[in-house]
Protein backbone atom coordinates (compact mmCIF):
# COMPACT_ATOMS: atom_id res chain seq x y z
CA UNK A 1 0.00 0.00 0.00
CA UNK A 2 1.14 3.58 -0.87
CA UNK A 3 2.75 5.61 2.14
CA UNK A 4 -0.10 8.36 2.11
CA UNK A 5 -2.41 5.66 2.68
CA UNK A 6 -3.90 3.10 5.36
CA UNK A 7 -6.06 0.09 5.56
CA UNK A 8 -9.65 1.41 7.36
CA UNK A 9 -9.37 -1.25 10.42
CA UNK A 10 -5.72 -0.49 10.87
CA UNK A 11 -6.35 3.36 11.05
CA UNK A 12 -9.85 2.44 13.45
CA UNK A 13 -7.71 0.51 16.17
CA UNK A 14 -5.01 3.25 15.59
CA UNK A 15 -7.13 6.84 16.41
CA UNK A 16 -9.03 4.28 19.29
CA UNK A 17 -12.34 3.57 17.91
CA UNK A 18 -11.68 -0.38 18.76
CA UNK A 19 -9.67 -2.00 21.51
CA UNK A 20 -8.51 -4.43 19.04
CA UNK A 21 -7.43 -4.26 15.36
CA UNK A 22 -10.20 -7.64 15.30
CA UNK A 23 -12.77 -5.33 16.79
CA UNK A 24 -12.30 -2.70 14.05
CA UNK A 25 -12.23 -5.31 11.15
CA UNK A 26 -15.46 -6.57 12.61
CA UNK A 27 -16.97 -3.14 12.86
CA UNK A 28 -16.36 -2.35 9.18
CA UNK A 29 -17.41 -5.75 7.67
CA UNK A 30 -20.70 -5.40 10.09
CA UNK A 31 -21.80 -2.24 8.38
CA UNK A 32 -21.31 0.04 11.47
CA UNK A 33 -18.70 2.44 9.05
CA UNK A 34 -18.94 4.61 6.45
CA UNK A 35 -16.24 6.13 4.27
CA UNK A 36 -16.56 9.46 2.78
CA UNK A 37 -20.65 8.68 2.90
CA UNK A 38 -20.74 5.64 1.49
CA UNK A 39 -21.02 2.06 3.64
CA UNK A 40 -18.05 -0.08 3.24
CA UNK A 41 -17.91 -3.70 4.42
CA UNK A 42 -14.30 -4.29 3.16
CA UNK A 43 -11.53 -3.88 6.27
CA UNK A 44 -8.33 -3.60 3.93
CA UNK A 45 -10.35 0.03 1.88
CA UNK A 46 -7.75 2.14 2.28
CA UNK A 47 -7.78 5.52 3.58
CA UNK A 48 -5.83 8.92 3.22
CA UNK A 49 -5.67 11.89 5.25
CA UNK A 50 -9.13 14.45 4.42
CA UNK A 51 -11.44 11.20 4.20
CA UNK A 52 -14.43 11.35 5.91
CA UNK A 53 -15.12 8.23 8.59
CA UNK A 54 -18.77 7.55 10.06
CA UNK A 55 -18.76 5.01 12.51
CA UNK A 56 -21.99 3.93 14.44
CA UNK A 57 -21.44 2.98 17.83
CA UNK A 58 -24.01 1.68 20.37
CA UNK A 59 -25.05 5.05 21.43
CA UNK A 60 -24.06 7.93 19.18
CA UNK A 61 -22.73 7.76 15.87
CA UNK A 62 -19.16 9.95 15.43
CA UNK A 63 -18.55 11.90 12.19
CA UNK A 64 -14.55 12.28 11.80
CA UNK A 65 -12.45 13.67 9.23
CA UNK A 66 -8.66 12.19 8.83
CA UNK A 67 -5.92 14.58 9.84
CA UNK A 68 -3.36 11.60 9.72
CA UNK A 69 -2.23 8.12 9.64
CA UNK A 70 -1.22 6.80 12.71
CA UNK A 71 2.61 4.33 12.86
CA UNK A 72 1.52 2.76 15.89
CA UNK A 73 -0.92 2.37 18.44
CA UNK A 74 -0.31 5.08 21.48
CA UNK A 75 -1.57 6.57 23.89
CA UNK A 76 -5.29 8.44 23.58
CA UNK A 77 -3.72 11.65 23.11
CA UNK A 78 -1.28 10.81 20.51
CA UNK A 79 -4.40 9.15 18.80
CA UNK A 80 -6.76 12.09 19.12
CA UNK A 81 -4.41 14.12 16.59
CA UNK A 82 -5.31 11.83 13.91
CA UNK A 83 -9.09 13.07 13.60
CA UNK A 84 -11.29 15.77 13.51
CA UNK A 85 -14.74 15.73 15.09
CA UNK A 86 -17.32 16.83 12.46
CA UNK A 87 -20.56 16.31 14.34
CA UNK A 88 -22.93 19.16 14.52
CA UNK A 89 -24.35 17.86 18.19
CA UNK A 90 -22.46 15.76 20.50
CA UNK A 91 -25.88 15.42 22.14
CA UNK A 92 -27.38 11.83 22.65
CA UNK A 93 -29.28 10.55 19.75
CA UNK A 94 -32.87 10.05 21.67
CA UNK A 95 -33.99 12.83 24.00
CA UNK A 96 -35.71 12.17 27.30
CA UNK A 97 -38.83 14.22 25.73
CA UNK A 98 -40.29 10.69 24.48
CA UNK A 99 -40.54 9.16 27.55
CA UNK A 100 -43.87 10.77 27.69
Amino acid sequence: MREDRQRLDKWLWFARFAKTRTLAAKLVTGGYVRLNGLRTDNAAKSVAVGDVVTVALPRTTLVVRIEGLGERRGPATEARLLYAHLNQDNGPLVSDLDNG
